[in-house]
């Protein structure tokens, strides 16, 4: 009888603890994931309490992948404020290493979850006046956790259709939910809700590729190649761009640089948002006539356009009011009644991607734009106002989501088969719906900007090349420009003012950052004025590789790019102070080569060890393989 009990118990913990009998523990990330699956899910209507027994909501896990829906079985209609698919108290340390995604681009999260830290210039929850979840911290469609014994987990759903995730934390608690805008749910009506996974594990690119490689089930990449070069006007003569500048730089590119082949106008020649296919008092010559020339010249004209935003002196405006999302008055919603109004031109009101006329509008636009002026290239800025929140919508059915992803089929379906980039974007929501991804904050002629904006793409470069190509903003490799002449609150300063430019290190280490984004490359200076020296950096960039630099941890100090006949290693000092670095071979003898100067390192096995390199600074070292005798 005892020899029976005995075997019954081990029987038992062979069944419901595998792991603990083998002496195999279970990895916090294990633990974690298990613990957020057993959490309870609640459905909370309009008025703010949870949904009577007559809504339910499915979760069904496959492996690390649940599909979840919520059904009305009542026979009322129940408006749904959110769905909470998972709250529970994490048990994590407060000092737990966290990276999430912002609603939009311009907001990245950092930090740990006791004191997560803004990465990005302009947040959600500050400046675009974003509501969270009970005033809980909040990352939008992912979310990563850096655990003990370097495990992680990561947190994502893998479609952004019509509601958009969204992770709220704090040092006891995580709470993820979907925003359902109180929209109603119909008697014996289902939704289908977004896809989530949980996922862990040591390998952070690895965990990368899965998470990429689910979203690319719902929302396949669009392709365009090669990876897109240029030139853009911002930097070098911002919103007082004139026909004859863009006609001298192009001059130069088509004699110097030709594979810079798209000429990119980047705002200042309309009068008004909203009026793009008329020419503003400013620029000094028909856009199209200059557009016209670009493609002369034997380049691609490019041109940037901000489609969902309208200022309020503009025709578009004055002549379709009732294209416009509206506010609960019915009139025209004031974007800075809710949130952030608009940088130039506001403030800005939203045209309705819902409304069948400005979908129709949308494509007849860049339909001219591309056959009328023979754009190839179209940066879409200012996308984040076609989800904006807090609107009503012309299909009271539709979210906000849905409203940008409408009015973007639409603009894909004009541009045809030219080149798409997103700015300034929600960026979950434009999975799908862009052939590239701005990465980053503008950038500055300053070592605190190539700092900080180096981070903001190299914390996003796990989506190049996987999502769409990144655009990590121009390479700045000379002093002069139109943004310099301000300070980051947009006030003017004075020449005698101006802080001195950026060290020779610190411009290759903004090169560097580019180049290890893997994504596209565009210059930023006024090339007519560069120098020889500085060309010969820009020219050490191209083309760009397509492949962004693997990186073991958010420390960024040594990254990997691989190349079909060699490898290059990206590292770099982002400190106050020299510091060694080491660079790990693979196996084999590697022949090292510092690409910015052409100077041979020697040969190696198993290290390279670069016993002090400088502070702000960065070196890309080429690796290729020699044979052993």
């Amino acid at each position: 009888m005892r020899k029976g009990r005995i075997f019954l118990i081990l029987l038992l913990t062979i069944i419901v603890a595998p792991g603990q009998l083998l002496g195999i523990p279970y990895s916090p990330g294990e633990v974690f994931i298990k613990n957020l699956k057993q959490s309870p899910a609640k459905v909370i209507t309009a008025a703010g309490t949870p949904a009577d027994n007559g809504v339910s909501l499915q979760r069904t896990w496959s492996r690390e992948i649940c599909t979840m829906s919520v059904r009305n079985n009542s026979g009322k209609p129940v408006g749904i404020r959110e769905i909470i698919l998972f709250d529970f108290q994490h048990g994590l340390p407060g000092n737990t290493g966290i990276y999430g995604e912002g609603f939009q681009k311009l907001a990245q999260t950092g930090g740990t979850l006791d004191k997560p830290a803004d990465l990005g210039t302009y947040t959600d929850r500050d400046h675009y006046k974003i509501p969270e979840p009970e005033n809980m911290r909040t990352t939008y469609g992912m979310l990563t956790l850096q655990l003990q014994q370097n495990d992680r987990v990561l947190l994502a759903t893998t479609s952004c259709n019509r509601f958009i995730s969204r992770f709220s934390f704090d040092g006891r608690r995580i709470r993820i939910s979907l925003d359902c805008e109180n929209l109603v749910l119909q008697p014996g009506e289902t939704w289908n809700l977004e896809e989530f996974m949980a996922i862990s594990g040591s390998d952070r690119e690895g965990l990368y590729d899965k998470l990429t490689a689910a979203i690319a089930k719902h929302h396949p990449r669009l392709k365009h190649e090669p990876v897109p070069m240029g030139w853009c006007s911002w930097y070098c003569f911002g919103p007082n761009v004139t026909a004859k500048n863009v006609a001298d730089n192009t001059d130069w590119i088509a004699g110097h640089l030709p594979q810079l082949k798209y000429i990119q106008i980047d705002d200042g020649y309309q009068p008004w948002m909203g009026d793009w296919m008329s020419k503003g008092n400013a620029f000094g010559g028909d856009v199209q006539n200059v557009l016209n020339e670009i493609k002369h010249k034997g380049l691609e004209p490019a041109i940037w356009v901000a489609p969902f935003v309208a200022s309020p002196e503009s025709q578009l405006f004055k002549n379709h009011p009732d294209w416009f999302v509206k506010d609960e008055q019915g009139l025209p919603l004031r974007s800075d009644k809710i949130g952030f109004g608009g940088w130039r031109l506001g403030p800005w009101y939203v045209l309705d991607g819902t409304h069948p006329q400005v979908q129709a509008f949308f494509t007849e636009l860049f339909s001219r734009m591309r056959k009328e002026w023979g754009c190839t290239y179209f940066k879409l800025d200012a996308n984040y106002w076609g989800a904006i929140h807090g609107g009503v919508h012309y299909d009271k059915n539709a979210t906000r989501i849905e409203a940008y992803r409408q009015g973007m089929k639409a603009i894909l379906k004009g541009a045809g088969d030219a080149f798409v980039l997103g700015c300034n974007h929600p960026v979950w929501a434009s999975l799908g719906l862009i052939h590239g991804s701005r990465s980053s904050m503008d950038i500055w002629r300053k070592w605190e900007a190539f700092r900080n904006i180096g981070r903001e793409n190299l914390l996003r470069s796990w989506q190049n090349g996987r999502l769409w190509w990144n655009d990590p903003d121009c390479i700045l490799l000379t002093n002069g420009g139109a943004t310099d002449i301000m300070d980051q609150a947009g006030n003017s300063v004075n020449a005698q003012e101006r802080p001195a430019g950026p060290t020779e290190n610190e411009y290759l280490f903004h090169a560097a950052t580019v180049y290890a984004s893997g994504g596209m490359l565009l210059s930023g200076d006024d090339l007519t004025k560069i120098t020889p020296a500085r060309l010969e950096i820009l020219k050490k960039l191209i083309p760009p590789t397509g492949k962004a630099a693997r990186f073991e941890n958010e420390a960024f100090e040594v990254g990997t790019i691989v190349l079909p006949d060699q490898l290059v290693f990206a590292v770099f000092n982002w400190g106050e102070q020299a510091a060694e670095r080491r660079i790990k071979l693979p196996k084999g003898t590697y022949r090292l080569v510092n690409k910015w100067t052409g100077r041979k390192l020697g040969n190696f096995k198993d290290e390279y060890v670069i016993r002090s390199l400088p502070l702000h600074s960065a070196l890309l070292v080429e690796a290729y393989k020699v044979a052993d005798k």
